[in-house]
């Protein structure tokens, strides 16, 4: 009997064990002892959690057997430990994370691996991989993580995120802080200015505004900012993902993102971006079909050397959307006066291009101190566009009077090829001197953009002659044929507002006025240097440009002439570390805008002239709360711009020009970006903007607000995520924005107020993702923007877009 209590003792002990409820649990911190929300930590790739509001965490259940607990954070390293859990016992593991200030590249080479709406760090700024906060300039930025849960496919869906950004026209078309936006970025390299179709995003990893004047950094560039398009960059961990889409207006969209290492020694990587659309619009005949490919390759040869090549083709094939016109042309007039699907063209236009560029990078550490970087882009954009679009002016009667319901028409026939390089090449050198810390950026950059032999446009526009002919001229008025209620017969027909119809067009039958472009050539080259230099708290960025900008009239023929204009730009600014996570910052920089070769060497324009040139004073403070997990931007400024270039209105001299006016913009915006919580993620923006002419001949214009700068814009969008019950797994969003009234060219048109609600509903479950979002839930009219009474850019109408993504 004994032998058998012993035994029934040593099996339930065995059996004890075998079943113990073991438990580990721990707390994160950061160096200070401060808890860290939201940590992930790993037990198995399958069991994982997140810490709590005190930071600690607690894994139950847990068998015997050797783990790999591993504990990370976004802004600091990682951490890991070999445990062995081997008897019946609780046990406890802190870890106290250290922030991360490893910078391995100073040009983006590989990519960014992490996975929320706030990004930490810019490599166009200062030229090198610098901390947002550090920077004495306010940068704004959306993530692809933003893009996803907004289900936003092209880059005017995404500038509501940004404040003192707003939507100018349907076009890659912005104002910032009230100035009309120019040039292209991407990567940091002027390309070409498309002002066509949107580009679009499948291939972007976030999309950064860097604002006010950027010429110390870029050379000329407008004095409201530049937007920068960061491409996607391959990772070391596999990952693959491929998403459907459909929605309202018969859109069908596809993506695809593909990335890992190719061989084991993570040498070299790749990446694959794959899109396509096919889909119409809540515009009459527009329609849009386009593709992506664009794969990225980095080799990383040794810990000091990294290359990377990028690829990106895109087509777009549809119609280009010149606006929706209303009736009149008067103060007064019915901005409802059609509706917002109302276009003008017909069935048989199309607007159709291909964009293809490279970019090739290369950063080589030589030593701790020193190294080298560089850039190259080559972009290529070819156009074939055929429409019938308003002449931008109401048709006329017999006697010369506008017919506010009938709108004059013209059609262009465009063929061309735009050609972009740009060379961006630096050293930074990095030394202690006594107490101070110095990141010395020291280079030349070459820019170039051209368009060669072979473009050419044919344009159909005015009325007929008597004698044959079309003219659109006012003096050739009583010259004109008329038809059998006397008025003029225009060349391209008229379109009845009251009666729209829509026809294949006979092109054939239009009277064109032929032209061949000549070929056009501009570049520009600067030498510049910048040190950022660290004291205690203090954190000092001087730097300068100096710019040659040349423009070549009569390129590549005989009579070639190059005209040269420089200047230099300065760049200074102050960073004061207050408080452990709020940085206070101080900035003053200029701009630069060459003027037009054209007006320059014209010798009835009145010139020489000089440049557009602004400067701008800003201040503000830039913090990071609840664990480094939110960053929060405020920023107030004022710019000033002068020597704008206008037309003199002189009737003996029409191409006479004169150089005066002055436009200031002042105001203060808010950006903030991240997460709350663990499970709740934040984007929100606020812009106050008095962008106003200060100064010009026309006394009616001073202190007028510019063309589509409101006074207010703004906007909120979040996502929750229950993570654990029974709703784990389902994700809302909730979103809105508004923009304020705006003025257009017409001084007697204004387009009022908005504002629109998005919400949304996903549910991830294994490894798929399905979501479902509705844009302008209460069917709010709106323009994003717009030029006049014949050219106005409506906001979609209600629509839903329903999407399911796999990743594996």
């Amino acid at each position: 009997m004994k032998n058998y209590y012993y035994l029934l003792t040593l099996l339930c002990f065995i059996t004890g064990s075998v079943n113990a409820q073991i438990s580990i649990e721990g707390e994160v911190t950061n160096t200070e002892g401060d808890p860290i929300l939201g940590a992930n930590v790993l037990l198995t790739e399958a069991n994982g959690t997140m810490t709590n509001n005190e930071g600690t965490y607690r894994f139950t259940n847990v068998k015997i057997g050797e783990y790999v607990l591993k504990v990370s954070f976004l802004g600091f390293k990682p951490q890991e430990k070999k445990i062995l859990v081997k008897q019946n016992k609780d046990m406890k593991f802190d870890f106290v994370l250290t922030t991360s200030s490893e910078q391995l590249q100073e040009v983006e080479i590989t990519g960014r691996k992490e996975k929320s709406y706030k990004n930490n760090v810019t490599f166009a700024a200062t030229k090198t991989a610098t901390a947002i906060k550090d920077i004495p300039q306010a940068v704004s930025y959306v993530t692809k993580e933003v893009f996803a849960d907004q289900q936003a496919y092209r880059v005017n869906d995404i500038v509501k995120n940004i404040s003192g950004v707003n939507t100018y026209s349907y076009y890659d078309d912005f104002t910032f802080r009230g100035f009309r936006s120019g040039d292209t970025y991407i990567n940091g390299l002027r390309v070409v200015g498309l002002f066509g179709p949107e580009p679009l995003l499948a291939n972007i990893e976030r999309v950064e505004v860097i604002k006010g004047p950027a010429s110390a950094m870029f050379g000329n560039s407008i004095p409201g900012g530049i937007m920068n398009r960061v491409t996607k960059k391959p990772l070391t961990k596999e990952s693959k993902a491929i998403n459907f889409t459909l929605g309202s207006f018969n859109t069908l969209r596809t993506t695809a993102d593909f990335t890992g290492a190719i061989n084991e020694k993570k040498t070299l990587l790749y990446r694959l971006n794959l899109a396509y659309e096919n889909s119409d619009s809540f515009r009459n005949i527009q329609e849009y079909k386009s593709y992506v490919i664009a794969p990225s390759i980095s080799f990383l040869p040794t810990s000091k050397t990294r290359i990377n090549f990028d690829l990106v083709i895109t087509n777009f094939d549809g119609k280009l959307d010149r606006g929706q016109p209303i009736f009149g042309a008067t103060s007064g007039s019915d901005i409802y006066a059609t509706p917002i699907s109302f276009a003008i063209g017909a069935t048989n236009d199309y607007h159709q291009s291909d964009v293809v560029y490279s970019t090739l990078s290369l950063s080589h550490q030589f030593s701790d101190k020193l190294s080298f970087n560089a850039s190259y882009i080559k972009y290529l954009f070819d156009e074939d566009l055929q429409e019938h679009r308003t002449s931008n002016q109401f048709a006329i009667d017999g006697s010369g009077n506008s017919i506010p319901t009938s709108m004059g028409m013209m059609v262009i026939k465009r063929q061309g090829q735009t050609i972009a390089d740009n060379l961006s090449s630096y050293f930074v050198y990095k030394e202690n001197t006594g107490t101070l810390e110095h990141k010395i950026v020291a280079g030349v950059d070459y820019n170039q953009q051209k368009s060669p032999i072979g473009n050419a446009q044919s344009i159909a526009s005015g009325y007929l002659l008597q004698g044959g002919g079309a003219s659109s001229s006012a003096a050739d008025f009583s010259n004109f044929q008329l038809d059998a209620n006397g008025n003029p017969i225009p060349n391209v027909p008229h379109f009845d507002l009251q009666t729209p119809t829509y026809s294949i067009a006979q092109f054939n039958d239009y009277i064109y006025d032929e032209s061949v472009t000549n070929p056009t050539k501009y570049f520009t080259y600067g030498f510049y240097v910048q040190d950022q230099i660290k004291w205690n708290k203090f954190q000092l960025l001087l730097g300068g440009r100096q710019e040659y900008y040349n423009d070549i009239e009569n390129y590549d023929q005989t009579n070639e002439k190059v005209t040269t204009q420089h200047k230099f730009l300065p760049r200074v600014g102050m960073v004061y570390a207050a408080t452990s996570n709020i940085n206070v910052y101080g900035t003053y920089t200029e701009s630069f805008q060459p003027q037009g070769v054209a007006s320059l060497n014209n010798p009835q324009a009145g010139g020489p002239f000089d440049p557009v040139n602004a400067f701008m004073l800003e201040t503000g403070a830039k913090g990071e709360f609840f664990n480094k997990r939110l960053s929060a931007n405020l920023a107030l400024y004022f710019i000033e711009n002068n020597n704008i270039l206008v037309n003199a209105n002189d009737t003996s001299n029409p191409d006479l020009l004169i150089q005066r006016g002055q436009e200031q913009s002042k105001g203060v915006e808010l950006d903030v970006n991240g997460r709350i919580l663990p499970n709740l993620s934040i984007t929100a923006n606020y812009a106050y903007n008095e962008a106003i002419i200060t100064e010009s001949d026309n006394a009616s214009e001073v202190g007028e607000y510019k063309e589509n700068a409101p006074l207010h814009q703004g906007g909120i969008f979040g996502k929750y995520t229950f993570i654990g019950g029974q709703f784990k797994g389902i994700g809302l969003t909730l979103g809105s924005n508004f923009v304020g009234k705006r003025n257009t060219r017409e001084a007697t048109l204004q387009l009022p107020s908005y504002m629109v609600v998005d919400a949304g509903v996903s549910y991830k479950v294994d490894k798929f993702n399905i979501q479902c979002l509705v844009n302008n839930i209460g069917d709010k009219t709106h323009w994003v923007g717009g030029y006049s009474y014949t050219r106005l850019y409506p906001g979609k109408p209600r629509n839903f877009l329903l999407s399911v993504g796999y990743t594996f």
